[in-house]
């Protein structure tokens, strides 16, 4: 049974040369294509396909945008980012939207192919141009937990909400994205910083922002 891929690029040429990659393997087949990322995200929803192959920047919603939103309506098609650029906090965000590959588009065709077949099996894959940055994290997250031991307490939810703070959202926005209460984010903070022995709002923005990278 073949793999369901959904391709998002907008520029036409580039994305002919993936679609000829995708296909000459019998176990992929492309459903969709799409050149901007409010229509991935509604083929998404309407196709379900196995995995969206997506640009990081393109008309519309960008593919992290799109990986947002995935993520967050809990849909099951897994996802492979294609970027031009070699940054840092791009691929940070990426793994932290539980994207399953991340694919320089200058690195082979075999890279793609590798990436798309590490998603369908549920897996990651990150291109090894990458390595040095991955090194970095764990050890970041290392240093991180032997001089905060107590962020392995935190529950899986509060973990969650860390990390959004991390990224200056407001309990608000929490709350509209988990679709849990206003009360309830308020709750979690309070347990945040009792856990982490932190002493107000700020602080526990300010250690949030610090350690972004090492919350998972």
């Amino acid at each position: 049974m073949s793999l369901k891929i959904l391709l998002a690029e907008d520029h036409h040429i580039f994305r002919q040369g993936l679609v000829k990659i995708i296909e000459s393997e019998e176990s992929l087949e492309i459903v969709a294509e799409v050149d901007n990322g409010d229509d991935a995200l509604r083929r998404i929803v309407e196709l379900q396909p196995d995995v969206a192959v997506l640009d990081i920047s393109m008309p519309g919603m960008t593919g992290l945008e799109v990986a947002r939103k995935v993520l967050a309506e809990k849909l099951k098609t897994r996802l492979v980012i294609l970027t031009m650029y070699k940054d840092e906090d791009f691929l940070e965000e990426a793994i932290d939207l539980k994207v399953k590959g991340y694919v320089l588009k200058s690195n082979t065709a075999d890279d793609l192919l590798k990436a798309i077949e590490c998603a369908g099996r549920d897996e990651s894959y990150i291109s090894q141009l990458f390595s040095d940055v991955l090194v970095r994290r764990r050890e970041k997250r290392k240093q991180v937990m032997l001089k905060n031991p107590n962020l392995d307490t935190l529950s899986p939810t509060e973990k969650v909400i860390l990390k959004k703070i991390s990224l200056n959202k407001t309990s608000k926005q929490i709350a509209d994205e988990m679709y849990i209460s206003f009360r309830t984010v308020q709750k979690h903070r309070a347990n945040i910083c009792s856990k982490l022995s932190l002493n107000g709002w700020n602080a526990l923005l300010t250690f949030a922002v610090k350690n972004k990278s090492s919350i998972e």
